[in-house]
């Protein structure tokens, strides 16, 4: 595996934009389309954050949104892709963005952390990351430029062990697929993707897993046509409300 040089955002400070997780969606109901740009780890919880903001606020239609990872997402922004919202699953990417005057300050909305996924029940009986250090086990990992990547080189780098995946993929939505599929025999991922896939898969916890914490920021794009109906998504999303939704899939609080 690549070993990058960028370690894991730990505690990131975020300047917000007129919100705070206090937050309630604004009392004046926006309208409009919606355009939302999110990390892959946030589809469930997004989708379902989207769904309620619509049903909070008659007369909004939140396209379907784009999942990608995140450094591939802040790519496409900063080619000219158009969006309202970019919520992302590091600051490191997010910085890309706001750096290039394609936003302003972003707000902490999540954290999360990685587990290892295995085959349910866990037949190879992998304990933790030590286990992964098997060659004869068939390792899949994010690549090093998305979060789930940066974050799972940390934790191997602390252990003192060296891996070598079978393949790096561009998210962790693709890490899990591979598990779920059985082309692989354990993935690093996040906590919230082991939950999300109920049965299909057997979560490992790693121990030292709080030594890289993604912390995941949003913010409403500079370019959007319709700002207070992105402004009031991110204070949705924000909100006790929005926090109460991403709790409910395994997130953590910022």
């Amino acid at each position: 595996m690549r070993r990058a040089a960028a370690a894991i955002m730990v505690g990131l400070s975020l300047a917000l934009t007129g919100c705070s997780a206090g937050a309630e969606p604004p009392s004046d109901s926006p309208d409009g389309e919606l355009t939302v740009f999110a990390a892959a780890s946030l589809s469930g919880a997004f989708d379902q954050l989207a769904e309620d903001f619509e049903a909070a606020n008659p007369g909004t239609d939140v396209l379907p949104i784009t999942y990608d990872g995140s450094a591939v997402l802040a790519t496409q922004l900063l080619e000219g892709a158009s969006a309202d919202v970019f919520a992302s699953a590091d600051g490191r990417n997010m910085a890309k963005v706001t750096d290039a005057a394609l936003a302003g300050g972003a707000a902490a909305f999540a954290t999360n952390t990685l587990e290892i996924a295995v085959a349910p029940g866990n037949p190879l009986g992998v304990t933790g990351l030590d286990s992964l250090a098997d060659s004869e086990l068939i390792i899949v990992l994010c690549t090093a430029e998305v979060p789930c990547g940066t974050a799972s080189e940390t934790l191997i780098e602390a252990a003192g062990i060296t891996i070598t995946p079978a393949s790096e993929e561009q998210n962790v939505t693709a890490v899990l697929s591979k598990v779920k599929s059985g082309e692989a025999d354990a993935g690093l991922v996040y906590r919230t993707d082991i939950q999300a896939a109920g049965d299909e898969v057997t979560g490992v916890e790693i121990a030292s897993a709080d030594a890289a914490v993604n912390v995941y920021p949003i913010v409403s794009l500079a370019d959007t046509p319709n700002p207070a109906l992105a402004a009031a998504f991110v204070d949705y999303v924000l909100s006790p409300t929005g926090q109460k939704v991403l709790a409910a899939f395994g997130f953590g609080a910022p």
